[in-house]
């Protein structure tokens, strides 16, 4: 499985596999559970076919759902396989960390087991990890990720689009999507017996009394946080009681929690969040205070514990842990706006902060004046000059403020060497002298140099400024609010910053640079603010390259 052979992260396949892993929980029933764990390995992880085999009271598997082929549910659904059969395909498998699989020219020996299978024969591969039809991968579903957990059950994956085997990410986000399942499943059944125990609750009082001690049993020791509160009257949301499992998540004994209400313990950012979701099938993902002041995400999901005659009473909210979840979104969208190497932004997240700052409507300083003008004016007809910007009689007629609420990128007058006037400025920096070091000492001393160059950058700006690696010994640093004297001074500092040596394994190495200084302005692609950039580091390379000598700059 060689991560060239596919992206790393895929921004797109991201935001699939997060709503579908959203919507593992959004499911009111354990079989709508099931088809949404089967449907979301088809809609957001780039596999044509799925099943999801459940283990039954028996311990036997059972088809339970089926996704991307009416034939094949048609031919499938319901059948059962022994737990031996299972155990010995997930004991044989290759292992790829909690995934199991087994190629083509292995599973012969699994023709004639009473496993459900819908593989059939095919043409040789005609690469190493090309996908073959009679190829099997399972991602087995457990209760949670400690060492002799409950198995739940197994999804069966077949016909990758890309036609290839997985990747290093894509096992990952399949081993990901298998873990949250389990929980999911988990979760749909401790709601469908929970509304069996309330249904019980109102029939009458022997009733009553069975059935409490029931949901006692399941609320005390359920894996994942469980509350009572207040619904209604002074008294809304405040705590009645706390299971054990939330208690432990959140550090803070039973007495202790029966003090707050959810929104004491929400982070104040999420409070509005909490408020919009606060009622039946309501659910947010939000941050809750732990009592040494941290934060953990939880997923909460709310149901309303009835009253027959009275009407809603009480709130009944489980909290899932998912801060591992979140964790593991940040760090897959840190891997694709970063680069691997330095740690820097790369090119994606330069562009995209650098286009965040740019409109396609030129201003400039005459542009900016003679609208200040033409909007002042109290009298008298539209203003042509205005007019050919854009400026229509409404604009002209609207305050200032209500034009555009984006801030405007102007690019300063450099051949005004007193202007004061500020902008955001490019600055294209290429190392001098870092091909020789890597042809000669190594791509690892070259990778320290690079790593070392991004150290020094950074130290070397302010904390809102920018330092990116556009690519090979290329950087890129943004900085707002700069006159052109600023921007020189600073490629100065930037340049003085580098140019000490760098000792790599006992070896000290230079490398210098060379900037260009350009500006963005709105009306200009990113495109064309690097270009423009970047064609002023290559006149300042060659202008330092004709000189005879070279000296520390400054």
């Amino acid at each position: 499985m060689d991560t060239d052979s596919e992206p790393y992260v895929r921004l797109a396949t991201l935001r699939q596999l997060h709503q579908v892993v959203a919507d593992l929980n959004t499911a009111r029933s354990l079989a709508d559970t099931l088809q949404a764990v089967a449907d979301g390995v088809v809609r957001g992880l780039g596999y044509e076919l799925a099943a999801v085999n459940l283990v039954r009271p028996d311990g036997d598997l059972v088809v339970a759902a089926f996704a991307g082929s009416a034939a094949g549910e048609a031919l499938l659904a319901g059948r059962v396989g022994s737990r031996a059969s299972w155990e010995r395909r997930l004991t044989m498998g290759e292992r790829w960390g909690v995934l199991r699989f087994i190629p083509h020219t292995e599973g012969w020996v699994l023709i004639d087991d009473d496993v459900p299978q819908w593989h059939t024969e095919g043409p040789l591969p005609r690469f190493a990890d090309e996908w073959h039809p009679g190829d099997r991968l399972y991602a087995p579903m457990y209760s949670s990720q400690t060492v002799g957990s409950e198995l739940i059950g197994v999804i069966s994956v077949d016909q990758p689009s890309s036609g290839r085997h997985p990747g290093p990410w894509g096992c990952e986000a399949l081993q990901m999507y298998a873990f949250q399942a389990g929980i999911a499943i988990s979760n749909a059944r401790l709601r469908a017996n929970m509304q069996r125990a309330l249904v019980r609750l109102e029939r009458d009082q022997q009733a009553l009394r069975a059935s409490e001690e029931s949901f006692r049993q399941a609320f005390e020791y359920a894996p994942s946080g469980m509350a009572i509160a207040e619904m209604g009257g002074d008294q809304h949301g405040k705590l009645l009681r706390a299971n054990d499992a939330l208690c432990r998540l959140l550090g803070r004994s039973a007495s202790t929690m029966r003090r707050f209400s959810f929104s004491d313990l929400v982070h104040p950012e999420d409070v509005g969040l909490l408020l919009r979701t606060s009622a039946e099938g309501g659910r947010a993902e939000l941050r809750l205070a732990r009592r040494d002041g941290s934060y953990v995400w939880a997923s909460l999901r709310n149901s309303v514990v009835a009253d027959t005659a009275d009407g809603p009473r009480f709130l009944l909210t489980h909290v899932e842990d998912i801060e591992e979840r979140k964790s593991r979104e940040l760090q897959l969208a840190h891997r694709a706006s970063h680069d691997s190497l330095t740690g820097l932004p790369n090119s994606a997240e330069l562009r995209a902060r650098l286009s965040a700052r740019l409109c396609s409507r030129p201003q400039d300083r005459d542009v900016r004046e003679a609208s200040a003008v033409v909007l002042s004016e109290e009298a008298g007809g539209p203003d042509e000059f205005a007019f050919s910007y854009g400026y229509g009689p409404d604009e002209l007629a609207a305050p200032l403020g209500a034009l555009d609420s984006h801030t405007h990128a102007v690019a300063p007058d450099e051949k005004d060497e007193e202007s004061a006037h500020k902008g955001l400025a490019v600055l294209f920096c290429d190392l001098d002298g870092f091909k020789s070091i890597n042809d000669r000492f190594g791509h690892h001393t070259g990778d320290a140099v690079l790593i070392e160059v991004a150290r020094r950058l950074t130290g070397a700006v302010r904390d809102g400024d920018t330092v990116a690696r556009l690519g090979g010994d290329e950087f890129v640093v943004l900085a707002d609010g700069l006159a052109p004297a600023d921007a020189a001074d600073l490629s100065v500092r930037l340049r003085n910053a580098i140019i000490p040596p760098i000792r790599v394994d006992g070896r000290a190495v230079r490398v210098g640079a060379s900037f260009g200084i350009g500006w963005a302005a709105c009306g200009m692609s990113t495109e064309e603010v690097l270009h423009s950039a970047d064609q002023r580091m290559y006149v300042e390379k060659r202008s330092r390259s004709a000189k005879p000598s070279h000296r520390r700059a400054g």
